[in-house]
C-alpha cells in the first residue's frame, strides 16, 4: 500500500499529479525537487488507484484523486498551451531565437507553424465558403453541359 514515509500533503501532491496524468517518474521528480523527498517510481503507483499497486489505496485519497481527474478533464483553460495566443507568443520567441542563432530553416519552420495555428490548421473545423463569404454554388454536370436534365424524354 502507500508508502507511510509521505506526509499528508506530499501525498495529495503525488495524488494530485497523478490524477492529471504525470508519470509516477515525473512524479516521483517533482516529489524530490519540490519537497526533498526521496521515493520510487513504484512507491508512487499506490497512490493511483486505477492501477494494480493503488487497489487497497484509502477512500480518502481515491475521492481526491477521482474529484482531480474530473476538474483537470474538464477544465482546460488552467493549461497555457491550449490558448492560441500563449502558443503564438511562445513560437515568436523560438522564432526569435532561432533566427538569432542562424538557423533559418528552424525559424521558417516555426513561422509555418504560427501561420497554420493563425489559419486554423490546426483544428478539426472547417468552414467552406463561396465568394465574398457567401453560400458555396453546388452546380451539377448538366449545368455544365448547358442544362440538359432530361426531362423531355429523350434519355
Amino acid at each position: 500500500m502507500a508508502n507511510s514515509k509521505l506526509t499528508n500533503e506530499q501525498k495529495t501532491y503525488a495524488v494530485q499529479a497523478l490524477a492529471c496524468f504525470d508519470s509516477p517518474s515525473t512524479v516521483a521528480k517533482a516529489l524530490k525537487e519540490d519537497f526533498g523527498v526521496q521515493i520510487t517510481p513504484q512507491a508512487i503507483e499506490c497512490y493511483d488507484p486505477n492501477k494494480r499497486a493503488g487497489r487497497d489505496l484509502a477512500q480518502k485519497w481515491r475521492a481526491i484523486f477521482e474529484e482531480t481527474r474530473k476538474a483537470f478533464l474538464e477544465d482546460t483553460s488552467q493549461i497555457g498551451i491550449s490558448h492560441r495566443a500563449v502558443r503564438l507568443r511562445t513560437l515568436q520567441r523560438m522564432a526569435e531565437k532561432a533566427e538569432t542563432m542562424g538557423n533559418m530553416m528552424l525559424a521558417k519552420d516555426l513561422l509555418e507553424q504560427a501561420a497554420k495555428e493563425v489559419g486554423n490548421a490546426y483544428t478539426n473545423r472547417r468552414e467552406l465558403a463561396g465568394p465574398g463569404g457567401g453560400p458555396v454554388q453546388v452546380r451539377t454536370l448538366a449545368d455544365f453541359y448547358g442544362g440538359a436534365s432530361g426531362e423531355d424524354g429523350d434519355t
